[in-house]
């Protein structure tokens, strides 16, 4: 994956960092491991004491206008130091959501997002918003025992695997930094040919579909070890195997054989999260969808003020400024490109295979079932989560009613795993 923060609005700062993943050509071989690599680079040109100083009335917060107006401003993207947070995680499954939502944090606050990737090959700063797509095999903990709350940003499934695709096309999916480094001016700039997309969805989707259900169960669970495949709770051995991305074959992490099948497992949790102040269960849910609808989406922005009001070190622009706030960044597109931004197709026009929709659904069902009975029926996070996966199974179910699909097709950029041809 590959993230950049950079201050479109300033010839004085820009800031680029990025991650570019290796994806594993033998997906029939191989279990859904890339290998993933790191490379960064800062160009900063800069008044050092404007950048370094935290002066309280000088921060450089979106200005409220008074009246409901405001004026957006960029927040300090080096961050803060001397200054005590409570910082946010704001944590999910790879598909430029995150960004949609920690750019609303950052211009009601005036403080910067940074991504795991950053702290785990620059340092530990004192940045309060970090982006995560951990444990996705995306994603790394970088960032220690930073965070103290997780807002838990959800896409659609089928968007999100889209959009998953299209920053990897992006970077046209990158060996090296200096391939990547080439590339930056495209990132969510227009989308990949459908071709492109379809090669990827053949070799990738099926077995995304289930990362997604699982990444939602691990922070909904706190951090509860499972096997992403049978959902089964499994053992910490299996949960380290499945944690390192060095190409297992598939078939050496099946749960029969690892854990075997008739073997009681006590509940273990990923020790990760005990360095989550308030553990890795999400304090607020948001969807990335509604966040961008015209009509829903001011009411979400404010949702996610309400995460981070009141808490130790930040400064939150006045409520009559906040819905003004996501307008400048949703509707007038101010700060940096998000996937809002591209050109060309829409995200409709890349289609799925029938065995594609129906595993989403199947996926999206056993998610209702799950977070719509006890010991989920009092936890808000989980009915948000239910209205959301019933609103999103919905729109599948329409897919497959009027046929909205295509089979597998062979093609030289695309082999198709052996174990989902009886689902094409």
């Amino acid at each position: 994956s590959l993230s950049i923060s950079k201050n479109h609005n300033t010839s004085h700062n820009q800031h680029f960092s990025f991650q570019v993943s290796m994806i594993a050509i033998r997906y029939d071989r191989l279990i859904f491991f890339p290998l993933a690599i790191t490379a960064v680079i800062f160009c900063i040109i800069s008044d050092s004491s404007i950048l370094h100083q935290w002066i309280t009335a000088e921060r450089k917060m979106s200005i409220d206008l008074g009246g409901g107006k405001c004026q957006w401003t960029p927040p300090d993207y080096e961050g803060i130091e001397g200054v005590t947070f409570q910082k946010t995680l704001i944590a999910g499954f790879p598909s430029g959501d995150k960004r949609l939502t920690f750019v609303q944090m950052e211009a009601l606050t005036g403080l910067p997002a940074k991504d795991e990737w950053d702290f785990q090959h620059l340092g530990m700063s004192n940045h309060p918003f970090i982006k995560a797509n951990y444990p996705h095999h995306e994603g790394i903990w970088g960032w220690g025992d930073a965070a103290d709350q997780v807002v838990m940003v959800v896409r659609n499934i089928k968007r999100a695997m889209v959009e998953y695709h299209d920053i990897l096309w992006d970077i046209g999916y990158a060996n090296t930094w200096e391939e990547a480094f080439q590339l930056i001016p495209n990132l969510y700039a227009e989308r990949p040919p459908v071709e492109d997309f379809l090669a990827w969805r053949d070799e990738r989707g099926f077995d995304e579909i289930k990362w997604y259900g699982w990444f939602i169960d691990y922070y909904m669970e706190g951090g509860l070890m499972r096997d992403m495949i049978t959902n089964k709770i499994t053992t910490p051995e299996h949960w380290n195997m499945l944690m390192i991305p060095n190409g297992y074959k598939f078939e050496d992490l099946q749960y029969d054989v690892v854990v075997g099948a008739d073997t009681h497992v006590e509940p273990s949790y990923d020790p990760n999260c005990a360095l989550i102040s308030n553990g890795c269960a999400p304090v607020k849910v948001i969807s990335a969808e509604r966040l961008a609808d015209p009509v829903k989406g001011p009411a979400v922005g404010l949702e996610i003020a309400a995460a981070v009001d009141d808490k130790e070190g930040m400064n939150v622009i006045s409520p009559e400024a906040r819905n003004c706030i996501w307008g400048e960044l949703i509707i007038h597109k101010k700060g940096m490109k998000t996937f809002l931004d591209r050109d060309g197709y829409e995200e409709h026009d890349y289609s799925f295979t029938k065995g594609h929709l129906e595993k989403m659904v199947k996926e999206l069902d056993r998610l209702i079932q799950k977070y719509s009975n006890v010991p989920w029926t009092t936890n808000s996070n989980a009915q948000v989560l239910v209205d959301l996966f019933q609103e999103h199974r919905g729109f599948i179910l329409d897919d497959l009613a009027e046929g909205r699909f295509r089979r597998i097709m062979k093609r030289k950029s695309s082999l198709t795993p052996d174990r989902f041809r009886e689902l094409e």
